[in-house]
C-alpha cells in the first residue's frame, strides 16, 4: 500500500479554509442587513427588454420597492420579507454614491431599520443571484426596480389630492 505525503502545512491550511467557508452561513449580504451604513450605488441592468439604470446594494444586487408601502408604513413583513429581504442599516445614516439624486433615510419597522430611497422602503429579491439579475420587476404588479429618478413617496397610500 502506498502512502500519500502532503507538504508541511498543507493540512492546517486546508482545515483553516474549510473552517472559514463554514462560517459563511448568514452574512450581511444574504440577510439584507448591512454592517453600519448601507451603501447604495447605481448600475445599468437589463430590465424586461430594455437596459435601465437601477439602484444596487453593496453586494451589487438590484433593489426594489413595493407599491403598498408608504414613507411611514412597511407592508412587506414576515413571509413577504423572506422572499423580499429588506435593505437594513444597523446604525447611522445610510450612504450612497454622490451622484445619486434622491434622499436616503431609515424607518424603524417590523423588519428593523429599513433603508428608504425618496420615502420608498427598499428590498432585494430572493431569486436574484447576481448583479445582472432583475427578476423581481413587475411581480404581482406591485414590485418594481428602484431607479435614481424614483418619485418621492407619500406618507400614506392615498392619492394626496384633497378638496
Amino acid at each position: 500500500m502506498k502512502s500519500i505525503h502532503f507538504p508541511a502545512g498543507i493540512i492546517p491550511a486546508m482545515a483553516a479554509a474549510l473552517a472559514l467557508a463554514a462560517c459563511g452561513g448568514t452574512t450581511a449580504a444574504s440577510t439584507g442587513a448591512s454592517r453600519g451604513a448601507a451603501l447604495i450605488h447605481t448600475a445599468s441592468v437589463k430590465v424586461s427588454d430594455k437596459t435601465q439604470t437601477v439602484l444596487k446594494n453593496k453586494a451589487g444586487l438590484t433593489l426594489y420597492y413595493f407599491t403598498p408601502d408608504t414613507a411611514t408604513t412597511i407592508a412587506c413583513t414576515g413571509g413577504c420579507a423572506t422572499t423580499w429581504p429588506p435593505l437594513l442599516a444597523d446604525a447611522g445614516t445610510p450612504t450612497s454614491d454622490a451622484t445619486l439624486p434622491g434622499r436616503l433615510s431609515v424607518v424603524e419597522g417590523a423588519n428593523g431599520r429599513q433603508v428608504l430611497y425618496n420615502g420608498h422602503p427598499l428590498y432585494m429579491y430572493s431569486k436574484d443571484g447576481d448583479a445582472g439579475d432583475a427578476y423581481g420587476q413587475g411581480i404581482a404588479g406591485k414590485w418594481f426596480v428602484a431607479t435614481p429618478d424614483l418619485a418621492v413617496a407619500s406618507a400614506s397610500a392615498s392619492s394626496g389630492y384633497r378638496y
